[in-house]
């Protein structure tokens, strides 16, 4: 898995590969952003891990994302505990060419914060919301869905 560096701004990249931006703000050891870039880094796919908005603004500064997976619950940067999650959202949705968005959000307590927080994240942009904590497969499904739907089911470096 190539790991973002905002401070050499580098990646270990192939220039022509479809980039997925992965974020996740949980706990958990065995999640989707940890699991992800195993299956799908053999397919053609750079799996970027960033650990805070911050990180994401700066990569999106410096490379091409094609998709992009946000957990509202990273940090605004590494050293706040305030979520940059939706701020994440705002800035990707003002890029010249908004990548398909992933939006991961905490499991809602109400009907009505669910409600809400839908709309919200679908008003930024978002292609899909997933009430975390989600699985791998479904994570996969949506993304072979993104893949069909904006890349006409395959990616080609050309």
């Amino acid at each position: 898995m190539a790991y973002f560096s905002p401070h050499t701004a580098e990646t270990t990249s192939e220039g022509n590969r479809l980039s997925l931006m992965l974020s996740y703000g949980g706990w958990e050891r065995q999640n989707f952003a940890e699991q992800l870039p195993r299956l799908l880094e053999p397919m053609g796919i750079d799996c970027l891990r960033v650990g805070s908005a911050e990180e994401a603004t700066t990569l999106l500064q410096v490379r091409p994302v094609h998709i992009a997976v946000i957990d509202l619950r990273i940090p605004l940067d590494r050293t706040a505990d305030e979520p940059g999650g939706e701020r994440l959202l705002k800035i990707l949705r003002r890029q010249d060419a908004p990548p398909p968005t992933v939006v991961v959000r905490p499991r809602p307590a109400t009907l009505r914060g669910s409600t809400r927080g839908l709309s919200s994240a679908l008003r930024e942009g978002a292609y899909t919301v997933m009430d975390g904590p989600v699985k791998i497969e479904p994570m996969l499904e949506v993304l072979r869905r993104i893949v069909r739907r904006h890349y006409s089911d395959h990616w080609s470096a050309a």
